[in-house]
C-alpha cells in the first residue's frame, strides 16, 4: 500500500515537471501567449513581411506593446495585411509609423512602431497607413552584386588578364 501510494505522488509530480517544461518550451518560441489584459485592434499593410509570424512581437522603445494576431494576403491590393493586437496601456497616434524589424543580424522579426504626432489616437478597427517593409537580406545582396556588375570593376586583387609577370 506504501509503495503504490508513492508511485502515485511520483508519477503526479513528473507530470507536472512535464507540463511545466512544455508550457516554457511553447512561450520560448512564441506559440503561446498568455495574455488577460483587453486590448485594441489595428491593421496595416505591408509590400514584403520577409519572415514576420504570427505571434510575433510589436515593439515601441524596445517594449512590447502588443502582438501580431493574424498575417493574411489581400487579392485586391497585392499586399500583406497584418492585424495586431495592442495593449490598452499604450495609446498611439494616428499618423503613427510601422517598421517590420529584426532583432539582430538573422534573429525573428518583429514589428516597431514609431509615434506620431496627431491629436487623435488609435482605435479598435483603425488601419496605419504609414508602413516600411521587411529588409529581405537576399534582396539586398543581389543589388549589391548587380551594382557591381553593372560598374565593370574588378575586386582588388585580381588579375586583368594581360597574362604577363613583371
Amino acid at each position: 500500500m506504501e509503495r503504490s501510494k508513492n508511485d502515485v505522488w511520483v508519477g503526479l509530480f513528473v507530470l507536472v515537471g512535464a507540463a511545466a517544461i512544455l508550457f516554457l518550451a511553447l512561450q520560448a518560441a512564441n506559440l503561446l501567449s498568455l495574455n488577460f489584459s483587453s486590448g485594441y485592434r489595428v491593421s496595416a499593410k505591408f509590400d514584403n513581411i520577409g519572415g514576420l509570424k504570427r505571434q510575433a512581437a510589436v515593439k515601441s522603445a524596445g517594449v512590447v506593446v502588443g502582438r501580431v494576431d493574424s498575417i493574411v494576403f489581400d487579392d485586391k491590393s497585392f499586399q500583406a495585411r497584418v492585424n495586431m493586437d495592442l495593449d490598452t496601456r499604450y495609446a498611439f497616434p494616428k499618423d503613427s509609423s510601422l517598421k517590420i524589424l529584426t532583432s539582430g543580424l538573422l534573429g525573428e522579426q518583429y514589428i516597431g512602431i514609431e509615434a506620431g504626432a496627431s491629436e487623435k489616437n488609435l482605435a479598435t478597427g483603425d488601419t496605419i497607413a504609414s508602413t516600411q517593409s521587411a529588409v529581405v537580406l537576399e534582396n539586398l545582396i543581389s543589388q549589391f552584386l548587380y551594382s557591381k556588375a553593372a560598374d565593370g570593376s574588378t575586386p582588388a586583387g585580381t588579375a586583368t588578364g594581360n597574362g604577363s609577370k613583371k
